[in-house]
């Protein structure tokens, strides 16, 4: 079967201007061994609004505490959050290592189990062996990123949406909005036979490398 031609520029010029231009969100890949993967920022089309720009939601951002475990801590109080509970910051922080050494335990000690999550691994082995992976991430200011959502998605079952500030899209301008730019675990989102259904975890990602809870 014979590939489909790829659409001229002239085309793909039209499909800027008029916003139907359809973009793929890839990790930034860097020559530092030691990089956090970044979530590629949305650039705006050309002459209409913006798709990204339809999808604006509202929300009030929960700040979560810097100290190099914000991912994980962002996800361990929004899982939290969504079940009513509200964690103290000494729970939150021993939570957020929990999570952190389960994602060690499942990449970096377990053969078998790590078949299961092919795609993290792949992401990982892209930006440094798995060798120095497994080194950076029993410390405790280890930054998670793709990876670590990848993982953690599937082994709590978890649906997690990663948002970025709408002002961060329009290149300064104002915006008090947030817009979508990932998504991870949302077979997990769908109601069981139960009749439960799980809520996502909203995270806000920020061009300071920094996550935050959305609720």
């Amino acid at each position: 079967m014979a590939k489909s031609r790829a659409p001229s520029n002239d085309v793909l010029l039209q499909q800027l201007r008029d916003g139907t231009a359809v973009f793929e969100l890839q990790p930034a890949i860097s020559q530092s061994p030691t990089s956090v993967p970044f979530f590629a920022r949305i650039g705006p089309s050309l002459g209409a609004v913006s798709p990204a720009m339809k999808k604006v939601q509202r929300y009030s951002v929960r700040k979560v505490t810097g100290d190099g475990r914000c991912l994980f801590r962002a996800l361990v109080k929004g899982m939290a959050h969504n079940k009513g509970i509200s964690l103290g910051s000494g729970q939150e922080r021993d939570d957020a290592d929990e999570l952190r050494m389960a994602v060690k335990e499942i990449i970096c000690e377990s053969d078998k189990d790590r078949l299961n999550y092919e795609e993290a691994l792949v992401a990982i082995t892209v930006e440094e062996s798995l060798k120095r992976y497994c080194q950076r991430i029993e410390r405790s200011d280890f930054w998670g990123g793709e990876s670590e959502l990848l993982v953690l998605s599937k082994l709590c079952h978890q649906p997690i949406i990663v948002y970025i500030p709408e002002h961060e899209h329009t290149g300064g301008a104002r915006g008090s909005g947030f817009i979508p730019i990932a998504e991870y675990g949302s077979e997990f989102g769908k109601t069981s036979k139960k009749g439960k259904k799980r809520m996502p975890v909203k995270l806000l990602y920020s061009g300071n490398n920094h996550y935050d809870l959305l609720v």
